[in-house]
């Protein structure tokens, strides 16, 4: 069959295009990880996410054989930034997809791809296309799920708790405000809530792998989303906070590790995090592979 063609519905949510994404981006990575920059679990926590940018969902390409998508030209929170991705086989449909986020997926006239260093058929084809690399990188960090690699300490008074056991929206948007560095106490509107409660709504989640640790007065201090399907020998780490007042005190570290131990004991034999920064390479993460944004010369 022919490849043919067509964009994304437009239609914000978990639709029946978020399912073919999400098909694709499950099945490319499989039999062995394709594309660890940009794994299901991005894409689930992208469209569930409040910065996402649902007017432009339409600009989204797919690229179809039968029913499938073989390839795919995104964006994550806002157009001007493009992830590429396609099946192997489907390496032919390289040009046609970097003309397309050319004409679809710029910001004010500019551009950024971002490709896979070690892809230099891929980096050819976007440089005739006028695209250069830039010095900003996205890098991308693994752990093997073994029992030496998971071990963590808490100080007395702190316990594990997962968002199955505490499902409590304000405890979860305290930790996620003040982990992300946010000025001022967490605003706890009924907006702000419910954007909280839509992070956690996507169909693949599962709150027994949100972990969190509490501090002995219950509030949330650190917490670890974790992004694994059954069936998959792979998990995504994402995202990560801790309590500015909690740092250093190895909270992070224990939301981090016993998530991978759960994603573990469902069949998980590694864990990705997209990052490069040292806290991972200190409880256990290696780097794996780096990527860079292009970006479209004016």
């Amino acid at each position: 069959m022919a490849v043919i063609f067509r964009t994304y519905s437009g239609k914000a949510g978990f639709t029946e295009d978020y399912f073919r994404v999400f098909d694709f981006l499950n099945k490319l990575n499989r039999d062995g990880v394709v594309n660890n920059n940009f794994l299901w679990g991005r894409w689930e926590w992208m469209i569930s996410h409040y910065l996402l940018d649902r007017k432009n969902l339409h600009r989204i390409g797919l690229w179809m054989n039968e029913d499938e998508i073989v390839a795919l030209a995104t964006y994550e929170e806002t157009v001007g930034h493009a992830w590429l991705i396609f099946e192997p086989r489907y390496r032919h449909l390289s040009d046609e997809m970097l003309a397309y986020a050319m004409d679809h997926l710029r910001k004010d006239g500019k551009l950024s791809i971002i490709l896979n260093d070690a892809d230099g058929e891929f980096q050819d084809a976007a440089a005739k296309m006028g695209f250069r690399p830039t010095q900003n990188r996205e890098e991308t960090a693994i752990i093997p799920i073994r029992e030496e690699t998971i071990g963590y300490h808490l100080p007395e008074g702190f316990r594990i708790v997962c968002l199955d056991e505490d499902y409590d929206l304000a405890k979860y948007n305290r930790v996620m405000w003040r982990g992300f560095n946010h000025e001022g106490p967490a605003p706890e509107t009924e907006e702000k809530l419910a954007s909280r409660k839509q992070e956690l709504s996507g169909p693949h989640v599962d709150l027994r792998l949100k972990v969190a640790v509490a501090a002995p007065n219950g509030e949330f201090v650190a917490y670890c989303g974790m992004w694994h399907v059954p069936g998959n020998d792979y998990a995504l780490v994402e995202p990560v906070a801790t309590d500015p007042d909690y740092r250093m005190m190895g909270l992070g570290k224990a939301a981090v590790l016993e998530g991978i131990k759960r994603c573990g004991e469902r069949g998980a034999k590694w864990a990705y995090v997209g990052s490069s920064q040292q806290f991972y390479y200190n409880i256990g993460f290696r780097p794996c592979s780096t990527y860079t944004w292009w970006n479209l010369r004016d």
